[in-house]
């Protein structure tokens, strides 16, 4: 996906569309019920839209998109990111993020059954 599908962008007119990221993060913040809101990033680590994740994942927790507007992660929910490698990563954001690393030939051929399955 390109950045601009994951942020929004600005159309020819100058009017701003929102991507999936702030979609939901929106939908996120106005859940009022007492449930955890997990959003997973699956896929490659690309250097363009990782750099834009940096103030979500320091400590303002805050969404910054380039029309200036800023949504703020509540106390509710969670980013994950499952990738692949982070080649693309820089320090600064491999350093926000608590990781856990798997090897597949440690895991069992059900774990990725299930997952393609799913």
């Amino acid at each position: 996906m390109t950045p601009k599908l994951l942020f929004g962008d600005f159309d020819d007119a100058g009017e701003w569309h929102d991507g999936i990221t702030p979609k939901l993060f929106r939908e996120c913040n106005e859940d009022k019920s007492i449930n955890l809101n997990w959003i997973f990033f699956d896929g490659p680590v690309d250097a363009l839209w990782i750099e834009n994740m940096n103030t979500v994942l320091d400590d303002n927790k805050k969404l910054c998109m380039a029309n200036g507007e800023t949504i703020k992660l509540t106390d509710k929910m969670s980013i994950v990111f499952e990738v692949e490698d982070l080649l693309e990563a820089s320090p600064a954001t491999v350093s926000r993020c608590g990781m856990v690393y798997l090897e597949s030939k440690d895991l069992q051929w059900d774990a990725f059954f299930d997952q393609w399955f799913d």
